[in-house]
């Protein structure tokens, strides 16, 4: 049971990660980006790619230690997120949300299909992990520590920053964008750099998955954990980075839980179906908060 509980916080806290990002994009910049797996998907591959063992069936034989992979994971997310937004951040609403919803299923595309750098479809096995030589328990807390004091730092960082000159100028975007330009504002770059580093911090998320579980392939970031992520934002409170956090532990504990009493209750020939009917579990709770409380569990109060 504690070996279980410890699994369920790691995963949840570094979703959270990925969530908080969603939440600076959207919560308060107003960018709707519905690609939000492909940049954890970057994040994971470039944190595997970077510190896999040199063998003679991967093009990049780097070796690199976890703290530089994770590093480099960050640059990378970000030079790739920074291509995006110089391509898409023109766009507004709906044509955003195409746009990186398209650009996240190129980048599934390719994770399939470039074997010598990612694996192709088999993915990448074998990610050297932190405290391995202490054992599966010493790695579990080890890695729950690294995990819970990233998403403290997060936490801090992005509470200061939206406190700044600059986090003001983000929700006064977010609120009536011709203002800001009216008053000298430099629309594009503000966007921009939000929607960078929101970005950066979807990467971030996707290389400590990767790190946890050892492994990375295109069936770890598939469309679903964008739909969860954005459930996890929606539930806690856009604009909110407490909600952001809280949002994630409750889908997560609602989509595992769920998960967990389909296996134990449903006959075998229905469990093939009980991911769908997680989905829908979940959905209903998205709907019910759009319904009765439109600013999730610690999201702001929007006048109407």
């Amino acid at each position: 049971m504690l070996s279980y509980l410890v699994f369920f916080i790691t995963v949840a806290a570094i979703l959270s990660i990925a969530t908080l990002g969603l939440n600076l994009q959207w919560g308060v910049s107003g960018q709707f980006n519905a690609g939000v797996v492909g940049f954890l998907a970057v994040g994971g591959y470039s944190l595997a790619i970077l510190t896999m063992p040199a063998s003679r069936d991967l093009l990049v034989r780097l070796n690199a230690p976890f703290a530089l992979g994770i590093a480099g994971a960050l640059v990378i997310s970000g030079v790739v997120a920074l291509l995006v937004g110089m391509a898409t951040l023109r766009l507004r609403s709906d044509y955003l949300a195409i746009a990186t919803f398209g650009i996240a299923s190129s980048i599934q595309v390719l994770a399939n299909n470039l074997e010598p750098l990612t694996g192709g479809s088999r993915g990448l096995v074998g990610i050297p992990r932190p405290f391995e030589s202490l054992g599966a328990k010493g790695f579990a807390w080890g890695y729950l520590a690294i995990v819970l004091c990233t998403l403290a730092l997060v936490y801090i960082a992005l509470q200061a920053l939206l406190r700044s000159p600059w986090g003001r100028v983000q929700r006064a975007l977010r609120e009536d964008e011709a203002v800001c330009a009216a008053l000298g504002k430099n629309v594009v770059r503000f966007r921009l750099t939000a929607f960078v580093m929101g970005a950066m911090l979807m990467g971030l998320s996707g290389a400590l998955y990767a790190g946890f579980v050892g492994t990375t392939s295109p069936g770890e970031f598939m469309p679903i954990l964008t739909f969860q992520i954005w459930a996890m934002l929606i539930v806690g409170g856009s604009g909110s980075n407490a909600g952001a956090i809280a949002g994630s532990f409750v889908i997560w504990g609602l989509w595992t839980l769920s998960g967990a009493a389909i296996v134990s209750a449903l006959p075998p020939q229905w469990q093939a179906q009980g991911g769908a009917l997680q989905s829908i579990l979940v959905g209903l709770v998205l709907v019910a908060t759009l319904l009765f409380r439109p600013q999730g569990l610690f999201g702001p109060r929007r006048a109407t």
